[in-house]
């Protein structure tokens, strides 16, 4: 039994934001209906990277644990069918545009005369309200909006987006604490559905709050730098002797006296015993930390970082973590059973819960492989009826 065993989802979103959050739901129990188009599906289903013979590889994790079902929304047939669904369920999460619901006769208040504790959530790439409310939302643009671009890359050349869909994925966590704070607020205080209202920029905009302060106090724009910009020093990718790329990081005062230990400086220990004095130097430290690096090879440095407590990493890349000790005795990565490519790797299920682990069941289904289940087992149609809305291509 899962931690969310009994909590039914209606996934009808598409792509990466909202099936992601309705991934987490359902890797710990939540029963995940994923309500997609007939014979087209999620996009998501034939988006790249690709296999050797052109087949999606990312469908098999993003939709692990969910029972697809199809339905079209635009027929009648398929609205009443959608209520009945609503009517059985927990939590609907929808990414269309600002206000499709309602133009297709699915307002809340409708949803809500079905349900009066359905909990709807909704990504959009700018929110419910304001005047880009109804534009479309893609995670690159969105993440130029929040301002996290502009600080992203090197001062002398141009500002660099995130190489994956970053903003996507913080708005999927965002609505899974959306979701589970109005399923807590109508299940354990009694209190009604409600609407949750995520965009894909305010997920990273609220994670920039340093830059909020820094700029209402200061008056300060932070420039784009590859490091941690005004507030940690040393802080950086660093190069050692034999060629690898490391990160270290100094964010208090007692790191820095670490350092220092390691530098073999009791000097500079006194001197930049402040993270505000290591800042007005900050070229100066930075400097020292790149020249002490390079005179040592990885493995010198791991040592000398390890026995003084100096925060260091390698930068990882996708091989380096499959070869990683640290992956597999954590179990990171699990190979579970896939009807396209016979086994498919993936991240396993996290967070860790002690008492009530999440599981993967199953890979990602086949498109429509849960009607039978949902519309027969849950909604109680014959076989006449299931015929009648294939022959009409509502499901």
């Amino acid at each position: 039994m899962g931690a969310l065993t009994g909590v039914r989802v209606i996934d009808m979103s598409s792509v990466i934001a909202g099936p992601f959050a309705a991934n987490l739901l359902a890797d710990f129990g939540a029963e995940v209906i994923k309500v997609e188009m007939p014979g087209k599906g999620d996009a998501f289903r034939q988006m790249g990277p690709y296999s050797k013979d052109g087949k999606s590889i990312r469908w098999s994790s993003m939709s692990r644990n969910k029972k697809s079902i199809t339905l079209d929304l635009h027929f009648e047939e398929g609205k009443k069918l959608f209520l009945e669904l609503v009517a059985k369920s927990d939590v609907i999460i929808e990414n269309f545009r600002t206000g499709t619901l309602d133009k297709w006769g699915l307002d809340m208040e409708t949803l809500k005369a079905a349900n009066p504790g359905i909990i709807v959530t909704r990504i959009t790439g700018y929110g419910q309200t304001g005047p880009r409310k109804s534009l479309s939302g893609f995670g690159t643009p969105c993440t130029a909006f929040s301002g996290v671009t502009y600080c992203c890359g090197y001062p002398d050349r141009p500002p660099v987006s995130p190489s994956y869909s970053m903003a996507d994925y913080n708005a999927g966590l965002f609505a899974v604490v959306g979701t589970m704070i109005a399923l807590y607020n109508r299940d354990a205080k009694g209190g009604d559905g409600q609407e949750i209202d995520v965009s894909l920029y305010e997920s990273l905009f609220r994670t920039q709050e340093t830059l909020v302060a820094d700029y209402f106090i200061n008056g300060h724009v932070r420039e784009r730098t590859p490091k941690m910009s005004g507030s940690a020093s040393p802080s950086g990718t660093f190069r050692t002797k034999d060629g690898k790329w490391v990160v270290i990081v100094c964010s208090t005062d007692r790191t820095f006296s670490y350092i220092a230990n390691a530098w073999g400086r009791e000097d500079l220990k006194e001197k930049y015993a402040k993270t505000i004095d290591r800042l007005r130097d900050d070229n100066f430290i930075m400097q020292t930390t790149a020249d002490w690096v390079a005179g040592l090879d990885y493995q010198e440095l791991v040592e000398i970082c390890t026995r003084e407590g100096v925060p260091v990493d390698l930068i990882y890349s996708i091989e380096d973590i499959f070869e990683d000790e640290h992956y597999a005795a954590r179990e990171d990565i699990v190979e579970v059973p896939d009807d396209t490519f016979g086994t498919m790797k993936m991240p396993a299920v996290h967070p860790v819960l002690s008492s009530t682990p999440g599981k993967i069941e199953w890979a990602g289904p086949k498109l429509g492989s849960y009607n039978d289940e949902i519309y027969r087992g849950l909604l109680g149609l014959d076989e006449s009826a299931m015929g009648a809305l294939k022959e009409k291509n509502i499901i």
